[in-house]
């Protein structure tokens, strides 16, 4: 995890749907950072491509990264 590129300044969003693309963002920022071989991230897409319960886990992260930033743009405030 050397790599010192800032690509996440703020995790304020305009919409929820920002929101959660920032959130897939960050859950594939996180992936690249744990395996830093491209290659080898490349090798493994067939393996959870065809796994569902890889599949589900990977979005169950991407709503837990979701959760966060809903929180911090108070996105279920009423209105």
């Amino acid at each position: 995890m050397e790599n010192k590129e800032i690509w996440l300044e703020s995790l304020m969003t305009n919409t929820p749907q920002e929101g959660r693309e920032l959130a897939i963002k960050m859950s594939r920022k996180s992936i690249a950072a744990i395996q830093t071989d491209p290659e080898a991230r490349k090798a493994l897409r067939g393996n959870y491509a065809n796994d569902t319960a890889q599949l589900i886990a990977s979005a169950q992260v991407i709503a837990m990264e979701f959760q966060t930033i809903a929180m911090a743009n108070n996105f279920w405030k009423d209105k």
